[in-house]
């Protein structure tokens, strides 16, 4: 895998899957990328920023409010440069945002301005993924040509339910970008 010249956004939401998303940056860094992880509020309640910095060698967005202060890159420029933004785990919360262009945070607000290709891979509840809200949310963004992730159909998820939303698995999300970028 080479993802050498490539700068990828991994975009981290408040699943408790976010712990995975450092194995994710790990991965691409060592594979070449430059990746910027842009965290929500709630990922940073569950996994700490400065992992995410020391594994991906770069400064780490958590506050939009916080832009110019020290080393965050600015949110424009930082969509600008992107040439992949990967959202992994991505939850309900942030699909609905996304699908009805609300920019109340830092990863939003980079997704509203990226003209860079997205890459999703959600994480949930399965209840919480199969509901019409949701899957709603899900097809308006396939509609936009945004490419998925698909979480496992089976597994234990985090609030004790066995089924469907477990966040795909961190080789098979790596492999994904591998092949976009192939």
């Amino acid at each position: 895998m080479s993802f050498s010249g490539k700068t990828i956004i991994l975009g981290v939401t408040g699943s408790i899957a976010a712990y995975k998303a450092a194995d994710i940056t790990s991965q691409l860094t060592q594979g070449g990328a430059q990746v910027f992880a842009v965290m929500t509020a709630e990922a940073a309640r569950i996994i700490g920023p400065i992992t995410l910095q020391t594994l991906s060698r770069n400064p780490v967005g958590v506050d939009l409010w916080k832009e110019g202060e020290g080393w965050q890159p600015g949110h424009i420029e930082l969509a600008d440069k992107a040439d992949l933004l990967l959202v992994a785990p991505a939850t309900a919360n942030i699909l609905a945002c996304f699908a009805h262009g609300l920019a109340p945070d830092l990863l939003t607000s980079i997704y509203l301005a990226t003209p860079a290709p997205v890459m999703i891979a959600p994480a949930m509840n399965g209840k919480m993924l199969m509901h019409p809200a949701t899957q709603t949310n899900i097809e308006t963004l396939r509609a936009r040509g945004h490419h998925f992730i698909e979480p496992q159909e089976n597994g234990m998820l985090a609030c004790g339910y066995e089924g469907a939303g477990k966040l795909a698995p961190v080789d098979d999300i790596v492999a994904r970008v591998d092949t976009f970028f192939g």
